[in-house]
C-alpha cells in the first residue's frame, strides 16, 4: 500500500512545511496551477512551491486580473521565478483548448513538471449548463480539466522522459464531497428525479437529509449532489491517468481531499445554510483549514517520492490530512474510470488514447 514520508504530517501540517520537506521535487522545475486567486488554496499552493526556487510557475484562472494579483505578490516575495499568467475559463471549451494551445507554443517552455488541477466551482443553486450543454460542476470541476490536461500532455511526457518514475504528476483537486454522489452515467446533467435513477446512481439522501439539503425521491437538481458527482470524477480522472500514462510514461496521478477552509469556493453556497454549518461544527468543536493547512495534503500528493501508483484496490488514490485516506469504492473503481473517459471523449469531442 503507498505510504507517506512524514506519518507526523496532519491536518494542521502547513503547505509551506511541506515544501520545505522536498525541495528537490520543486527546485528548477516548471509547475502549472489552475485557480489561481489570492483568497484560494491555488495561490497558496503556488506560495509554497514558490518558496523553494522552482524554473516556473504558470498559473491559470478565468480571471485575469486575479491571476496577476497572485503573481504581484509573489515576485514580490520570490522574485528569481518565472511567473506566467494564463487565462483559462474551465467550463468553456474553446477557453480550455485556448489556453492550451498558448502553452503548448510557448517554445521556452519545453516541458511541464507538475500539474494541480486545482480550479473548481461549488454549490451553484440553479441547474446551469455549459456552453457545450454540460452540467456546470461537472464541466468546470472534471472537463475541462480532462480536456486541458490532455491537450498540454505532450509536455508532460517530454518531462517524464527525463525524470524517476513517478516524478511528474498530475494532481487533481477532490473533496470528501465524494461521499454525496457517485457518476451518474444515465443522467450527468440532472434531469431526472432520484427516484428514476439506478440504485447505484443515486445520491447519498440520508448524507443529505442529515445536512438538511432537499433530497426526497421527487428531486432533480442538487448542489451539493452535482458538486459531489464532479469531485468524484476528480478522483476517476486520477484512475483513468494512471491506467494511459503509468505503465508507458511513468507520469503519476493522485487525488486529495484539502479539508473544509473557509474560502471562495463557498461563494455560491446559500448564506443561510452555511451559517447554519458554521454553528454546528463550531458546537462540535471541529476546526476550520488555514489556507496553509488546506494547500498541504496537495503538496504532500505532488512532491513526496515516497507515494506510487495505487493498488488495484484503489486505496492510496485519495489522499485527506497529509495522509492517505479513504474514498468511496466508487470513486477508484477502474471499470467506471474507463467508462469516465469515454464519456468525457465524448464531451470533448475529441479521443485520447496515450
Amino acid at each position: 500500500m503507498t505510504m507517506t514520508t512524514h506519518a507526523e504530517y496532519d491536518g494542521h501540517t502547513e503547505a509551506v512545511t511541506v515544501a520545505a520537506a522536498f525541495p528537490s521535487a520543486i527546485k528548477d522545475r516548471t509547475i502549472v496551477i489552475t485557480g489561481a486567486n489570492k483568497l484560494g488554496i491555488g495561490f497558496t499552493t503556488a506560495q509554497a512551491l514558490a518558496s523553494q526556487a522552482p524554473r516556473r510557475l504558470i498559473l491559470a484562472g478565468r480571471s485575469t486580473a486575479k491571476v496577476q494579483e497572485c503573481i504581484d505578490a509573489l515576485r514580490s516575495e520570490y522574485p528569481d521565478v518565472d511567473y506566467r499568467p494564463l487565462q483559462v475559463d474551465l467550463s468553456s471549451q474553446e477557453s480550455v483548448r485556448k489556453a492550451a494551445s498558448t502553452v503548448m507554443a510557448w517554445e521556452d517552455v519545453p516541458d511541464i513538471d507538475l500539474l494541480i488541477n486545482n480550479a473548481g466551482v461549488m454549490n451553484l443553486p440553479e441547474r446551469t449548463l455549459s456552453p457545450e450543454g454540460i452540467e456546470m460542476h461537472l464541466a468546470t470541476n472534471h472537463v475541462g480539466h480532462f480536456l486541458f490536461t490532455n491537450q498540454i500532455l505532450p509536455k508532460l511526457i517530454a518531462a517524464a522522459k527525463d525524470s524517476p518514475r513517478g516524478f511528474v504528476r498530475v494532481i487533481n483537486i477532490s473533496s470528501v464531497g465524494t461521499m454525496v454522489s457517485p457518476l451518474r452515467v444515465s443522467d450527468v446533467n440532472f434531469t431526472k428525479a432520484i427516484k428514476e435513477l439506478p440504485e447505484n446512481e443515486r445520491p447519498n439522501q440520508a448524507i443529505l437529509k442529515g445536512a438538511n439539503l432537499p433530497a426526497d425521491d421527487d428531486t432533480t437538481y442538487i448542489p451539493m449532489a452535482a458538486y459531489g458527482q464532479s469531485k468524484t470524477c476528480n478522483v476517476l480522472f486520477s484512475v483513468g491517468l494512471n491506467q494511459q500514462l503509468y505503465e508507458k510514461y511513468g507520469i503519476l496521478s493522485l487525488a486529495v481531499h484539502p479539508g473544509e477552509i473557509q474560502s471562495e469556493l463557498a461563494r455560491h453556497t446559500d448564506k443561510q445554510w452555511l451559517e447554519k454549518v458554521i454553528e454546528i461544527r463550531e458546537a462540535r468543536g471541529l476546526f476550520w483549514k488555514t489556507l496553509q493547512e488546506g494547500a498541504s495534503t496537495t503538496l504532500v500528493a505532488a512532491l513526496d517520492p515516497k507515494l506510487e501508483r495505487p493498488e488495484s484496490d484503489g486505496k492510496g488514490y485519495f489522499l485527506s490530512d497529509c495522509q492517505v485516506g479513504g474514498v468511496q469504492p466508487y470513486a477508484v473503481d477502474e471499470d467506471i474510470a474507463r467508462k469516465l473517459w469515454e464519456m468525457s471523449e465524448g464531451f470533448v469531442g475529441e479521443k485520447f488514447a496515450w
